[in-house]
């Protein structure tokens, strides 16, 4: 049995991103994570007041009225992960607000003052991410979306393309190294696993 006070937008969208990468999209219980996300994933600016009622009474940071950029994020990427042809109406409505809601806020910025970055550690790159999120992987969804090179995207980019090393490799900048069983790479070095996201953003 599910405790319906504890799902959240960003672990939700991060589960059923694996599950539809390990092959089990067509699970119905993958197939409930994608219709939870289509059905109460919001994408509100802080306007207006924030909706009451499950969900949205629990964990203020993710319902609040200015909707979570980390939750927006994962849920783009777990929908993202579906084959085209396999996404339904609401899928792709969700798709398309969730887009245009990183777009307005130019991947990394304060829509209501684009001199202003949302959270500074966006602008560091890393991997793995958890609950997390990066300029890298914000535009390597947008890309998959094919909105990548939308000129609101313009900044995010070259953000990318000047943190490249004289080799063309990238830094990984922050870790959860010391939080897992293994380390993944060494903070401060060049990583492949960056370098790779980085190249991918780029290509679009």
């Amino acid at each position: 049995m599910v405790d319906r006070s504890e799902v959240i937008p960003c672990l939700t969208g991060n589960v059923v991103w694996s599950l539809i990468r390990l092959g089990m999209f067509d699970d119905p219980r993958v197939q409930a994570g994608v219709d939870w996300i289509a059905t109460w994933q919001r994408f509100d600016d802080g306007e207006g007041e924030a909706p009451t009622g499950w969900p949205h009474d629990r964990y203020e940071m993710c319902w609040g009225r200015h909707t979570c950029h980390m939750g927006v994020v994962k849920a783009l990427k777990a929908l993202a992960e579906i084959p085209p042809e396999r996404r339904s109406p609401a899928v792709r409505r969700t798709l398309d607000d969730g887009a245009e809601f990183m777009l307005r806020h130019h991947v990394f910025k304060r829509s209501h003052d684009l001199a202003k970055t949302s959270k500074p550690g966006w602008r560091r790159f890393s991997f793995p991410l958890m609950y997390q999120t990066d300029v890298l992987e914000i535009l390597g969804i947008l890309a998959k979306l094919e909105r990548a090179g939308d000129e609101r995207a313009r900044e995010a980019r070259a953000l990318v393309a000047s943190r490249a090393d004289a080799q063309g490799r990238w830094r990984l900048q922050q870790t959860f190294n010391g939080r897992f069983v293994v380390d993944i790479e060494t903070k401060g070095e060049p990583s492949r696993w960056v370098t790779l996201k980085a190249l991918q953003a780029l290509a679009s």
